[in-house]
């Protein structure tokens, strides 16, 4: 049962961090949360180097049998946050750059009676 445990925690968790990114990509405070996020994570994972048996502890407090499975869980979900993060942000680039694009050729178009020249 422990096992499933933190396997629904995971889902949980990742179904939630994934939803709050979506619904608050622009928000200062989600930015923060980014932010006050990866802090966390360094911190955890400078712990778990510097004292790699209460991570065992840990994550048999949670219902999984080694520190490592839980070390990899989290490293897992920390991907899946950054993947998607890399994702929003090179979609919003996009979008932006297609922006300047329309705005450029706006300016510079030529009405039908124009003659064509190469600027």
């Amino acid at each position: 049962m422990g096992q499933l445990a933190i396997q629904l925690l995971l889902l949980a968790a990742t179904t939630m961090l994934v939803l709050y990114f979506l619904s608050n990509r622009r928000k200062a405070r989600a930015k923060a949360g980014v932010k006050l996020g990866f802090v966390v994570f360094v911190v955890v994972a400078l712990w778990a180097v510097i004292r790699p048996d209460d991570l065992t502890v840990v994550a048999r407090l949670v219902g999984v049998q080694r520190g490592t499975d839980l070390l990899l869980y989290g490293v897992t979900v920390a991907f899946m946050f950054t993947t998607l993060s890399s994702w929003i942000r090179f979609r919003e680039q996009d979008l932006r750059y297609a922006q300047l694009a329309r705005a450029v050729a706006l300016q510079n178009a030529i009405t039908p009676d124009e003659p064509y020249s190469m600027r």
